[in-house]
């Protein structure tokens, strides 16, 4: 099937990887360059440097719906269109009337938005997913035609999540094309009342209320890594909240977020063990070697950064 595949994210890779493999991707549309990292290079997106590295025709634009890319992509004649990840919505003019499928990191219509991934770790979700639907003009509310499932690890993060849900992609996409080929393709439509927001992490947001029982702490923790992260202070030095386990039990005696004499971190209810952290400008490390470097006592605090 000739495809023109639109995405920037990492999180398209996998599938974009196997469309080419499988199809015919006639062009690879994607975000311009970037400033990135501390020199602000600019930088491509992920999908940009593998069309780049492995030759395949690519379109950089600011506005896809602008004539000149419309234009572009029409003149490739392609049977659908695959979008993951893009960063841009499709206008009406642009879609016309050729099938076209968004990859979505969640089981519509839960978690509806930009960050469906950390929003479902930090609510404790035990199971999120990916959908492919069709594109619609209301954020992620098109007609299901496929989805798959997988369990969520409270030890992993949401960076870590990520890269799993990217790897249900090829298959999941896969098979919606192969339904489409074979004039089979059938989809349900989206229970708007069932529908969930998963709005945009902002950096307000890198913070935790040791208050809340551990299991929660742990999820948002998790949830926020590997953006925008979650910082607190410890005897005033500022301290990143890399990775972590809870420890369900009834309210500790001490205050939330007070070092306890196991070296747990006491919470709402239960306590938390910080396993990996990350000073400010140091690097990450575990948190028995940095406890045992500085000293710290019983009773110290972790507050969170207001």
């Amino acid at each position: 099937m000739r495809l023109v595949f639109l995405g920037s994210g990492a999180f398209g890779l996998p599938t974009l990887r196997a469309l080419d493999a499988t199809h015919e991707v006639a062009l690879v549309v994607s975000q311009p360059d970037r400033p990135a990292g501390r020199r602000r290079r600019l930088t491509p997106t992920p999908v940009a440097e593998w069309a780049e590295a492995v030759g395949r025709p690519l379109l950089r634009t600011p506005d896809v719906n602008d004539e000149a890319a419309r234009a572009a992509i029409a003149a490739e004649e392609p049977e659908a269109l695959v979008v993951i990840a893009f960063g841009q919505k499709l206008s009406p003019e642009l879609l016309g009337t050729r099938p076209a499928f968004n990859l979505h990191a969640s089981l519509l219509p839960a978690y509806r938005g930009a960050a469906p991934i950390n929003r479902a770790m930090i609510d404790g979700c035990t199971e999120t997913g990916v959908s492919v639907i069709a594109l619609a003009q209301r954020m992620d509310a098109g007609t299901v035609y496929a989805q798959r499932s997988l369990p969520v690890d409270p030890a992993e993060t949401a960076g870590e999540l990520h890269d799993r849900l990217a790897e249900l992609g090829p298959e999941t996409v896969g098979a919606v094309l192969d339904r489409l080929a074979a004039g089979t393709l059938e989809g349900a439509p989206q229970e708007d009342r069932d529908a969930t927001p998963a709005p945009k992490l902002s950096r307000a947001e890198a913070t935790v209320d040791f208050g809340q029982p551990a299991a929660a702490v742990r999820a948002r923790v998790h949830g926020l890594i590997p953006w925008p992260g979650c910082d607190v202070t410890l005897d005033s030095t500022v301290l990143r909240l890399l990775r972590v386990r809870d420890h369900p039990g009834p309210p500790p005696s001490a205050p939330p977020g007070t070092l306890l004499e196991d070296g747990r971190i006491a919470c709402g209810e239960g306590a938390l063990e910080l396993l990996e952290v990350q000073p400010r400008g140091g690097r990450p490390m575990g948190f028995d070697a940095y406890r045992n470097g500085r000293s710290l006592e019983a009773g110290t605090r972790l507050e969170p950064i207001a």
